[in-house]
């Protein structure tokens, strides 16, 4: 069995008299441990498709199935079971709390249903895995831009997720920081995590094993950019 097996995917728009697919009759396969990197230009449907994936968005057609389990199909309560227990989402732009410490935005995933386990041991032993362990009593807003994608790197890890999946994680940061950032997802990677981002920086590409390109809702293997 696949491990997460995307069938005819669509998501329809209609404005006024125009209707149009920010994502067009998608398939993919993605294998367990697989990290793929979907490049493609801004409006081409990458984010659109990953809300999709993460059960934030509901298709217009088509389906997705994490090791058989059918997404679409699930209610509310079991989509947030899902996105908490199964998946690490790491969103564009500032996603923090901006009223909690970085120590207690990353604790938060592990509170939001009920589990056992040391919650303050995993957001310490994530926050020195992302190396800024040294921030635990900060807020967001006293974060440079690279710290703060590592503390949302963290809290997307706190439940130890079987797929990370990031939306343009280093979209604004410089060169030495994405590649920190790059290098980071590809040893959680390798620690058994499957990985799936999207970007528009194709020099980000070489840290997986799959290239796929996204362009006016439709996607094909390779880098066609």
């Amino acid at each position: 069995m696949m491990f997460l097996e995307i069938q005819k995917l669509s998501k329809q728009y209609q404005r006024r008299e125009k209707v149009f697919f920010a994502v067009d009759s998608v398939d993919l396969s993605i294998s367990r441990g697989d990290f793929i990197s979907i490049v493609g230009r801004s409006g081409s449907g990458k984010s659109t498709l990953l809300n999709m994936i993460a059960g934030l968005s509901t298709p217009t057609s088509g389906n997705i199935r994490l090791e058989g389990a059918d997404i679409c199909s699930m209610k509310d309560r079991k989509i947030s079971e899902y996105r908490n227990s199964r998946l690490g989402y790491i969103p564009q732009g500032a996603a923090a709390l901006s009223n909690l410490t970085v120590f207690d935005n990353v604790r938060l995933p592990y509170y939001l249903s009920k589990r056992s386990g040391d919650a303050s041991g995993r957001a310490s032993f994530l926050l020195d895995k992302v190396g800024i362990s040294f921030l635990a009593p900060m807020y967001p807003s006293q974060l440079s831009g690279g710290e703060l994608r590592r503390v949302l790197i963290a809290r997307a890890l706190m439940n130890e997720p079987d797929i990370l999946i990031a939306d343009e994680p280093t979209a604004d940061l410089d060169i030495e920081t994405t590649k920190d950032i790059m290098e980071l997802f590809s040893r959680i990677n390798k620690s058994g995590t499957t990985v799936l981002i999207v970007t528009h920086e194709l020099d980000t590409v070489e840290f997986g094993n799959r290239v796929l390109t996204m362009s006016s809702g439709l996607l094909t293997e390779g880098t066609g950019l």
